[in-house]
């Protein structure tokens, strides 16, 4: 059965599971535990790795919020509604997929696993599940194109200083086939992160992450020598673009002349952003706190997630990321307002665990927990559920 057939209860993996387990005494090489996959993966990830994928901004207060907050929500279940076979299949702006799920944006992947991106990619095309490309990303536009196939693929902007570049940027994007732009909102700078800082490691400055500007005729056309020749100014030309505090709302028409796609702003926590976004005629945005990394202390993604689906559910497609770690984490934040959710470190997971496989268990747990999840609470489909589908505790 293609992989992107409508109306597939996603749950046979756990058939596969059982039946190899007990006839063929396998089990499976990657916990299908997912709320654990973080203890299991950190015997395997460097240092390097542990530092910068593990922690949050300043003291952690944000990613821990982020879980508390799905902690507030209980489901409750609904019986004798008989499914015998759920229908996870929908389209956002644009894109069909299997299930309401997502691969987040994830900067430098290799380090968890030396093919990065090109394996998450890969998996992510398997399954038909959208995968949303970094800009910060250590393998190229067009690599992780030729790693996708036909694998439907979004572009993730941090908007750079210098407007060639950007251009440069929304050209071989859409040159690639990435469809639609999510601009990130939050990592204007860097956020305060001590595990980083203690270490003095930004990966960035050894060039690492960089593969689309160290690809880019833009870019390049502002180094004197070729990058090989002197990694340093290549490092630092690539700081002078960065950083771009000065972003406003105003700027955002450059996007809709350089961009005919939909545009999704990522990084709205409230209400006010939300409506603001509407108003500028935008087409989504990603509920997301950038999954702590950012602003230590801010408000939690999930308890932000209904306020704005009530201010612009009418006006805006509605996505969510931060903090998502089970199946059952996304019945939840799908019930509160979001159309689909983007899902991050445990994606990084299951790549260092096991590559291009490792994703593709993770991604194939999570739909079955999603799929089990909506069957045992009575729901034929996730569009069925609403607020009413759970109880706040």
């Amino acid at each position: 059965m293609n992989e992107t057939t409508p109306r597939r209860n996603f749950s046979e993996y756990q058939n596969g599971i059982y039946q190899e387990g007990m006839f063929g005494n396998k089990v499976p090489d990657i916990t299908t535990n997912l709320a654990d996959l973080e203890e299991h993966a950190k015997r395997h990830l460097s240092l390097d790795a542990l530092g910068y994928v593990l922690p949050s901004a300043g003291s952690g207060a944000t990613a821990k919020a982020n879980r508390a907050a799905f902690e507030k929500w209980r489901i409750e279940p609904r019986m004798l509604r008989g499914s015998p076979q759920r229908d996870l299949s929908c389209t956002v702006l644009g894109t069909q997929m299997p299930a309401p799920l997502m691969i987040a944006p994830m900067g430098i992947q290799t380090l968890a696993h030396p093919d990065g991106e090109l394996a998450t990619a890969r998996a992510a095309a398997t399954l038909g599940i959208p995968y949303i490309h970094s800009t910060q990303a250590a393998h190229s536009f067009e690599e992780v194109a030729d790693a996708s196939g036909s694998g439907p693929r979004w572009f993730q902007l941090y908007w750079p200083t210098n407007k060639a570049v950007c251009i440069s940027f929304l050209k071989r994007a859409k040159a690639s086939g990435f469809s639609t732009l999510v601009l990130t909102l939050d990592t204007v700078l860097m956020g305060w992160r001590p595990a980083d800082l203690d270490r003095g490691f930004l990966p960035f400055l050894h060039n690492k992450g960089l593969a689309n500007w160290l690809t880019d005729p833009a870019f390049l056309a502002g180094l004197a020598k070729p990058v090989e020749d002197d990694p340093v100014a290549a490092a630092l030309h690539w700081v002078k673009m960065f950083p771009n505090p000065g972003l406003s709302w105003s700027d955002l028409p450059f996007l809709r002349k350089h961009w005919d796609g939909p545009i999704v702003l990522k990084g709205i926590v409230s209400p006010a952003d939300a409506i603001l976004a509407a108003e500028h005629g935008m087409d989504g945005i990603v509920v997301s706190n950038h999954g702590g990394r950012q602003v230590d202390g801010a408000v939690a993604a999930l308890d932000a997630l209904p306020l704005i689906a009530e201010a612009v559910r009418d006006k805006l497609t509605i996505l969510f990321d931060s903090g998502t770690r089970t199946g059952v984490d996304v019945t939840k934040a799908l019930a509160l307002g979001a159309q689909a959710v983007l899902l991050g470190r445990p994606v990084l997971y299951g790549l260092a665990l096991g590559g291009q496989s490792g994703v593709e268990h993770v991604l194939r747990c999570f739909l079955a927990e999603l799929d089990l999840t909506l069957a045992l609470s009575g729901y034929a489909t996730h569009r069925e559920l609403k607020r009413s589908s759970l109880r706040s505790v």
